[in-house]
């Protein structure tokens, strides 16, 4: 029973977390857009049905029971069609139809004398302020979050001791898990290297970091290498050996600067020839100075945006997994389904401590975030990265017409990308649907 309130405990941190995650990124829209005098009619989080609201001046503020979003209602999102303008017959009437409702439905949010206060009327740079403020703000939480991950609990860090010393030395291209008599020992075990000795230099080179000793032996295959280790004795005291060692030449899975697999256009993980000794470091949790966490903001960023990048390949890997035998890829997208199923496992772990909870907690919301900064990027229409892409057009087509002493044509006629919108939503939600399924039929678990 207890295991399952904690499992529920880790679910409504995350609802909570998303919940004031999107609160602040729809009061990242709210604030400039009251500040430039645009009309504001609602700021609501979630969608559906209204669960409580309350009106202040001119701006009804509420929760829905549905906490997958949020919007601000601005009035005149869209300007109204240019005179002389007709719409297109035969096979777009369809498309003209959902072009002039939109319209339509955007002039009915302009009251008598409202008008200088439309969205539509703001000059470029208000309007990408306006758009650029939601994400904005879950930059900042992600920068909030993975700051107290950092300097507050402190990352895994491999450290340059060895932890494991493998007896054979088994290709990434083989499925074979155990050494067998046919297996070549490994160089380091067959040197003399054993748990717990640290590497000091190799080749006269000090070694302060693993990342540094594993570049030095994959780029030495088949070449003797001196290595100076530090070896503690039964007495506690330690000393200096030096041993040689002459790595292998294997093949192996590659790994990017930040240590995750790299996959080719197939999916498939990315091989490359290296020299290998067959050891693995030792970990350690270490705090970071406040310094290191725009660099673990970027990262997470770069994350993100390649699995975006590399969406509809990621969708029909999740589908095979969802409806086939295939396994989720750990670094795959996730929904808020599985999000919440993460934080339950992790809340309800009995064998991890208190602070380490804590600290995956704080790692989950600050990924959250960056995921809705990155996605609410997007170009597209009705993300704020659409409106974004809108403004710029504007500014530009407005700024060409001046270079060459033209009229100024006016703000452009977002309406017409109702249509891509309704695609981009029926997507987008088809999308969501799957990743559901897939986490409730086939979750990514930290198991």
């Amino acid at each position: 029973m207890t295991d399952v309130l904690l499992y529920l405990l880790g679910i409504l941190i995350i609802v909570v977390g998303l919940a004031v995650s999107i609160g602040l990124h729809e009061a990242g829209h709210l604030i400039p857009a009251k500040l430039f005098g645009v009309k504001v009619t609602q700021y609501m989080i979630g969608f559906g049905k209204t669960l409580w609201s309350r009106r202040r001046g001119e701006t009804e503020y509420g929760v829905k029971a549905i906490p997958l979003g949020g919007y601000v209602a601005m009035i005149g999102m869209y300007p109204p069609a240019k005179s002389g303008a007709t719409p297109r017959e035969s096979t777009t009437g369809f498309l003209n139809t959902m072009v002039q409702e939109g319209r339509e439905a955007s002039a009915e949010t302009i009251g008598e004398g409202d008008d200088a206060r439309t969205f539509y009327r703001l000059p470029m740079w208000k309007k990408i302020v306006i758009m650029l403020g939601g994400p904005f703000m879950n930059l900042v939480l992600a920068f909030v979050f993975f700051g107290i991950v950092l300097t507050g609990f402190g990352i895994p860090q491999y450290t340059t001791t060895v932890g494991a010393v493998s007896e054979c030395l088994i290709p990434a291209t083989s499925d074979a898990t155990e050494c067998t008599a046919n297996d070549p020992a490994a160089p380091g075990a067959e040197a003399g290297l054993v748990p717990g000795d640290r590497i000091v230099s190799v080749d006269g080179t000090a070694m302060t970091s693993w990342q540094q000793v594993r570049d030095t032996v994959s780029a030495a295959p088949g070449r003797a290498l001196t290595v100076l280790i530090e070896r503690g004795g039964p007495d506690g005291a330690t000393a200096q050996q030096t041993l040689t060692v002459t790595p292998a030449e294997t093949q192996r899975v590659a790994l990017d600067a930040n240590g995750r697999v790299l996959r080719g256009a197939d999916g498939e993980p990315l091989l490359e020839t290296a020299g290998m000794i067959g050891i693995s470091p030792t970990s350690e949790i270490t705090q970071q100075p406040i310094t290191a966490v725009p660099a673990f903001v970027g990262d997470n960023v770069a994350s993100v945006t390649q699995i975006i990048l590399h969406l509809p390949q990621r969708m029909v890997d999740v589908w095979n997994a969802a409806f086939g035998p295939e396994e989720r890829q750990v670094d795959g997208p996730i929904s808020v389904v599985g999000v919440g199923r993460l934080a339950g496992e992790i809340v309800s772990m009995d064998q991890a401590p208190v602070a380490a909870k804590a600290q995956t907690m704080f790692g989950l919301l600050g990924s959250l975030n960056v995921a809705l900064f990155v996605f609410n990027l997007v170009p597209l229409m009705p993300l704020d990265g659409g409106h974004i892409a809108g403004a710029l057009y504007e500014g530009l087509k407005r700024g060409w017409a001046k270079l060459r002493r033209r009229p100024d044509p006016g703000p452009i006629d977002t309406a017409k990308m109702v249509p891509v919108t309704f695609v981009v939503v029926i997507v987008l939600g088809a999308m969501s649907l799957l990743l559901m399924y897939a986490d409730i039929v086939k979750p990514i678990s930290l198991g």
